[in-house]
This record gives structure tokens, sequence and C-alpha cells, in this order.
């Protein structure tokens, strides 16, 4: 079996093993496990069954990743993406009368199908590899240090440590609270198992801080271990692309669907293979493969019954505990599907803890913080004695973890670079297609002004 898998992934040559590639993949599983109760919620308010959703999270997620483990080789976890799934739930599927786009949900799943399909069928001209090899290196370490302070970000919230303000946007959490507490514990532990060089410090932070939220009754202990009561329910057949081709809406819903999707998971390969050293003169080797594997992830999930399935930039968590290869994408899978029957103990690690209204996620926190501090690194490979590159990198690194979207970061980026370019004379020195995706966002820009 050794010898298989060293064939197959290239363990040795990745500086990795099958015991370092399980642990990666569940330090991966637990670190995105809230996306398994969050996308069923998010989904149910499209009108799609709660057990649908789930089971449908679960197994689309399951075979995004075997697909990526397999073909591309890399340990980029894939499910459905926050932020598509608002957009789903909350626009395309809205009614008019509340401000959304009227599409039930049928026909918003047969819009993310036929732009998953579409996001497939531009592998014909290469497109989506163009795309990453338009992005200057600053532009991309830029991407890679922004995702992480927008992980940090996250996690920071998730843990309690910050909340939203009306007059700064942003402050300090309450420090008094609990849950805060429980969190910094966890963020400490993490930090020390770090500096101690610990290659499970996430992942045994992970689980001490769940061991603390336990004994100290902050975490609420799960209500069984495993149920025989999930359903394996699917809404294959039910896509509506009749009624969706008939809607005035159907080119606006899957250009936006297609556009998020293309730009996030650019972003995120490009953020999380900088991160884990797989550029390569500033290109991800095999990207055609792990693009298609987004690609085909979005269509099997749509068919199944959830919203854009993508890569994760939490897998940079599992890629912190030593993943290198796809084998650790093998084991996420694993978990994904027995997480079906474990879904009660599942939930006491990635299920908010709801007090006054607002949602802790103290056992997750830790590792977020950790990660985003670690991928913000990448800011150092930024060049910046050059303002004309720097500012515009600057400007995607902030914007990312500002808007929330990392789409919205690689625009200000585009077109920044762009006009510096333009300005400097050395518009020639950048990629044609830099130029052309700075247009695009700028009339993007214009259009939703």
């Amino acid at each position: 079996m050794t010898g298989f898998l060293e064939r197959r992934f290239g363990l040795r040559g990745a500086g990795t093993s099958p015991r370092t590639e399980a642990l990666a993949g569940a330090t991966t599983f637990f670190t995105l496990s809230y996306i398994l109760f969050v996308q069923p919620a998010i989904m149910q308010v499209a009108g799609i069954p709660l057990e649908t959703a789930f089971f449908a999270t679960c197994a689309a997620s399951a075979f995004a990743c075997v697909l990526m483990g397999l073909l591309a080789n890399y340990p980029i976890a894939l499910a459905p993406a926050m932020g598509h799934n608002l957009f789903f739930s909350f626009i395309a599927c809205a009614p008019l009368a509340s401000g959304g786009l009227g599409l039930s949900w049928q026909q918003g799943l047969a819009a993310n199908f036929l732009s998953g399909s579409l996001f497939i069928a531009l592998a014909l001209v290469k497109f989506r590899e163009q795309v990453l090899r338009a992005l200057p290196d600053s532009l991309k370490h830029a991407i890679a240090a922004g995702i992480g302070l927008m992980i940090a970000l996250v996690g920071l919230e998730f843990g309690g440590l910050v909340q939203d303000d009306a007059t700064t946007l942003v402050k300090l959490g309450d420090l008094s609270s609990p849950l805060t507490q429980l969190a910094l514990f966890g963020i400490a532990l993490t930090v020390a198992l770090l500096a101690l060089r610990v290659r499970a410090a996430l992942f045994l932070g992970m689980l001490g801080t769940l061991a603390a939220g336990l004994v100290t009754r902050q975490v609420p202990l799960p209500e069984a271990i495993v149920t025989r009561d999930f359903a394996c329910s699917t809404v294959l057949g039910e896509l509506d692309f009749a009624g969706l081709l008939h809607s005035n809406r159907v080119v606006e819903v899957v250009f936006v669907l297609f556009f998020l999707d293309v730009f996030d998971t650019v972003g995120t390969l490009v953020g999380v293979g900088a991160r884990a050293g797989f550029l390569r003169n500033g290109e991800l080797p095999r990207a055609g493969r792990a693009l298609f594997c987004d690609a085909a992830a979005t269509v099997v999930g749509a068919s199944l019954g959830t919203s854009t399935v993508t890569s994760y930039v939490e897998s940079a968590a599992g890629i912190q505990a030593g993943g290198r290869t796809g084998l650790a994408n093998l084991f996420t899978a694993g978990l994904f599907l027995l997480a079906l029957p474990f879904a009660p103990l599942i939930a006491a690690v990635g299920s908010p803890i709801v007090v006054e209204g607002r949602s802790f996620y103290p056992v997750l926190a830790p590792a977020l913080v950790a990660v985003g501090a670690l991928m913000a690194k990448s800011a150092t490979y930024i060049d910046w004695d050059d303002p004309a590159e720097a500012t515009p990198s600057f400007l995607a690194m902030f914007i990312i973890p500002m808007s929330f979207s990392i789409t919205e970061g690689i625009a200000f980026g585009c077109i920044g670079l762009s006009l510096a370019s333009v300005v400097t004379g050395r518009a020639r020195r950048m990629h044609p297609l830099l130029h052309l995706l700075a247009i695009a966002f700028l009339l993007r820009y214009i259009l939703l002004a």
C-alpha cells in the first residue's frame, strides 16, 4: 500500500507521509466543518429541504475533494462557497417584492449548473490558465496575504474578539465573555504549539479548545454520537432549465455565478498555492486540472442540491499541518462522508453557539487566526520599493478582508496595476489579459453604480 501511495501521490518527493497527510486532511475538514451546518440552513431559505441540502453538501464536497486529490494531486479541499450561497438564497431565489431576482430554487440550481458548465467549456481556450498567468507576482502574493487577513478576521469574529460597530465598522469584542475567553485560550495554545514546532499544532489546538469547552460547559455535549436518521435524497431531475431560460434574469444570474466562481477559485488557488510553496516561476503547476475540478464540482453540486462548490481557503490549515499532496484530500473526503451519520458529533465542533443573538465558533477560531497570520507572510514578497506595483497590490490585499470578497480584491488590484503601468509607460510589460480584466472590472463597477 505504501508503494502504491508513493507512486500515485509522490509522497517522498513532496516531503510528506501517509500519517502527515491524514492529519492534514482531518485538520482541513474540522476547520471548514462549519459549512456542514451553515450551508443547509442557507439553502433552506431558498426552499431546498434541509435534509437534502445536508446530504448534497457532504456528497458534493466529498466528490470534489476526491477529484482534486486524484486529478490535480493538491491538498486543497472544496465545499459550497460562503458568499455564493448567500447570493443564491437571498438574491437569486428571493422574491421580487423583497428585492430579489424571483427565481425558484430549481431555476437557481439550473443557473448554477450552467455557470459550472461554462467554466468547464472555457478550458478549450485555456481562459482560466491565462487568468492565472496574467496576474503579476506582486498581486499573487497580495492575494495570498489578503486571504490570510480575511481568514484571521473571520477567526477573530468567530471567537468574539472583534464585533461590528456603527461608527468604526469594527471594534474589540467583549473580553469578559466566557466564549471569547475560550477562544483566547485556544489561540494561546495554538500559538504555543506552533512556537514549539509541533507538526499537528492546529489540529491539537482545536482538540484542546474543544476539551476545555466541554469541561467548562461552554461547548454543549452532543446529544448523540451517531444518528441513523439522515437522508440520501437529491434533486437530480428537478432542475428547471426551461423556467430559467424563459426568465429575463437568466444571463445576469449565470454571469454573476460564473464571475464569482472563476475569480474566487483563481484567488484561492493562488493564495493557498503560494502559502504551500506550490507556485513555480509564479505559476501553479496543473492549474488546468485544479480549475476543472472546481468547475466539475459546481456541476455535480447543483445536480445534488447545493450552490456553487469551490476551493476553500481553509485548506491552508491542513497545509500548515503538513499536507502536500492529494492524499490529504482523500482523508478530507472520507470525513465528509462520515459526517452523514456522525452529524451530532460534528455539530460540537462546527455548529454555532448562539448567545444574545450572536454566533460564536470558539473551537474553530484559533485555527483560523493562526492560519491567517501565517498566510500574511506572503506580503513580504511584494516589491514594496516599486510604488506602481506596491500600491495596487496593497489595495488588493486590503480590499479582500474589508469587502469579504477575493473577487473584489482581484478587481481593485487589476485596475490599479493596469492604470499604474500605463502612467509609468510600462503597459507592454503587463500581460494583455490583465488590461482586459481591468476594463471588464471597471465596466462592472460602472454598470453597478
